[in-house]
């Protein structure tokens, strides 16, 4: 890919649905309002970020058709990360392709850890890498050596959610965020910086995830850590804003080069973003 134009900029992690929608049994959480498509875009507009990706939200399980009409939407400005089940057909994941996703999503806060030595997570997986998506990881730091080997043994790019969860009692004491630290040297592993009032309290984001953004900056470089909004903050709307989540990106990232690579090169890359890097 060539470089990405003057001005592009990306917020990869962010969420649309509506009420209304048909939910996951099994769910964390019942939103009671609308995030849609034409306001993430605003907001993308309003802050000069030129692209976004977007994650299928838990409590809507595997159905992707939400997600899938905003891609198709947005015409190339979005991609997007998938749910799915183990034993989804590979016709079903090249559709997906075709609207723009680029990974899928394991979201095991509250959940076992799958047991990925099974013959139709094992065909998953090699069906994931063939298409040059990743493997979102939303797990506590304590359970990252659980999963992580078995995801890098499978040939797996990796993308960490929310530096890592850290445990709030412990943030970059907390020895999964050293694990996650070594991971750096695999080279498969990448990290988004993003929703900290989930690790840290609402007064402790900008220190706390500037603290955590420095530790990973160190291990990671820019080329593999990203910044993402977390909109709409679900279950957090009452700690976090847009704008808020844009402050704190600044104060974790002030030099002008890292944010850039972590804004543009290295998200346009990953999620495989073509051709439209204006």
């Amino acid at each position: 890919m060539p470089p990405p134009a003057h001005g592009a900029a990306v917020d990869t992690h962010a969420h649309v649905f509506r009420q209304g929608l048909a939910l996951a049994q099994v769910r964390r959480h019942t939103p009671d309002h609308d995030a849609t498509l034409a306001e993430y875009l605003a907001l993308l507009d309003a802050h000069g970020l030129s692209h976004g990706v977007l994650v299928q939200p838990s409590f809507l399980g595997t159905d992707n058709s939400y997600l899938v009409q905003a891609l198709r939407a947005a015409r190339g400005r979005l991609r997007g990360v998938a749910v799915v089940a183990e034993d989804i057909a590979e016709t079903a994941l090249h559709d997906l392709a075709e609207a723009g996703v680029a990974g899928i999503r394991l979201n095991l806060i509250g959940l076992d850890l799958p047991s990925l030595q099974t013959p139709a997570w094992q065909t998953l997986l090699t069906r994931v890498n063939a298409l040059g998506w990743h493997v979102e990881l939303h797990v506590q730091a304590a359970r990252l050596p659980d999963i992580v080997p078995a995801l890098l043994a499978a040939g797996c790019r990796i993308v960490v959610d929310h530096f890592g969860r850290p445990a709030p009692a412990l943030g970059t004491a907390d020895p999964g965020f050293r694990y996650l630290l070594q991971q750096a040297d695999s080279g498969r592993v990448w990290v988004k910086l993003s929703a900290p009032y989930r690790n840290w309290p609402a007064s402790a984001c900008a220190a706390s995830g500037r603290e955590a953004a420095q530790r990973l900056l160190a291990a990671y470089t820019p080329e593999r850590l990203m910044w993402g909004s977390d909109w709409p903050h679900t279950e957090h709307r009452h700690l976090a804003s847009y704008p808020a989540a844009t402050q704190w990106r600044d104060a974790w990232i002030d030099d002008p080069v890292q944010r850039r690579a972590l804004l543009a090169d290295t998200p346009l890359r990953l999620f495989q973003f073509q051709g439209d890097e204006s």
